[in-house]
């Protein structure tokens, strides 16, 4: 349940701390409305600037880099697949979007070696927000002068908590955790959600003492920057011990001939469940599971290299 000072909130924060937008610029809706592109069209809205919705009515990388480069100071709220599938289709045409400004993405794992490649491909242009439906777009951002370095910690970090919001980590019975320990993801602040539409039970689990519980798994910094790992479904406990997906896709991202990953857990009958990974290879590659397993080996703790 959204409120009017919840997106009111929103849409300050959005002017706070992601972007200034005047009567000039433009959003140009590639993700879906339905998503957290549409929420942007209140800070859009609040200041006055143009909203230009692609005529395909879906996102088609070739149509929107043409928008960019008629519509001036462009800004849009991009997914990471979507980056990804931008920075393609520029590589492909060699036309670049001259009036794209900022590209907000969120909603999905950006892994360091994707940004780096988009950084390269579009310049600076990104901005990167962590959010929820129950804390609309507005838990974490990393800022734009956070994208000019090439510090992995950084980069693969989601920034810090946005303008009135607090964010703590907490352990299962919703203790505070130290900085730099592991646990759920904890924010509040007028941003956060009223509840569960006629769900008083889930309402109730995900709302404790004024803090939201996101069910995702993260650490803070002495900086106060906050690290996602995963959603706390996904962890694979193998042996007693928490192995995070993300962790091992990025290690696996860093070779060469590895175009995309993805790793999972699978039922163990002696270790409760193993890591399982499944890998794209670069267009010509050769890759062998040997040496992707050396490859682990070098960047990560042996018991979380998948089997």
């Amino acid at each position: 349940m959204e409120t009017h000072r919840m997106l009111l909130t929103m849409t300050s924060c959005y002017l706070a701390d992601i972007d200034t937008i005047d009567a000039s610029d433009a959003i140009a809706y590639a993700a879906p409305m339905s998503h957290g592109s549409g929420l942007y069209i209140l800070p859009f809205i609040a200041r006055g600037a143009r909203h230009v919705i692609p005529s395909s009515g879906s996102y088609d990388a070739a149509e929107y880099v043409q928008l960019c480069r008629f519509h001036p100071e462009c800004s849009s709220f991009l997914a990471p697949t979507m980056v990804q599938r931008l920075c393609a289709e520029v590589s492909r045409s060699g036309e670049q979007p001259t009036n794209l400004r900022t590209i907000v993405y969120g909603g999905g794992p950006m892994y360091v070696e994707d940004i780096r490649s988009a950084k390269s491909c579009l310049g600076q242009v990104f901005i990167q927000i962590y959010g929820q439906g129950e804390a609309p777009m507005t838990i974490t951002g990393l800022r734009r002068r956070d994208h000019e370095t090439d510090d992995p910690a950084l980069l693969g970090s989601v920034g810090w908590p946005r303008s009135g919001v607090e964010v703590r980590i907490a352990d299962d019975n919703g203790v505070s955790l130290p900085v730099g320990e592991i646990g759920e993801i904890c924010c509040r602040g007028d941003v956060v959600m009223q509840g569960y539409w006629n769900d008083p039970a889930a309402t109730e689990a995900a709302l404790k003492d004024g803090w939201l519980r996101t069910g995702d798994i993260g650490f803070l910094d002495p900086d106060g920057k906050l690290t996602l790992r995963d959603r706390s479904k996904d962890v694979i406990i193998s042996g007693g011990t928490n192995i995070y997906p993300r962790e091992v896709e990025e290690a696996l991202l860093t070779h060469a001939s590895v175009a995309e990953v993805c790793v999972v857990g699978r039922p163990d009958r002696e270790w409760g469940e193993t890591a399982v990974a499944f890998v794209v290879k670069a267009p010509g590659a050769e890759l062998t599971p040997t040496e992707l397993d050396r490859h682990c080996l070098e960047r990560i703790a042996r018991f979380k290299r998948p089997k």
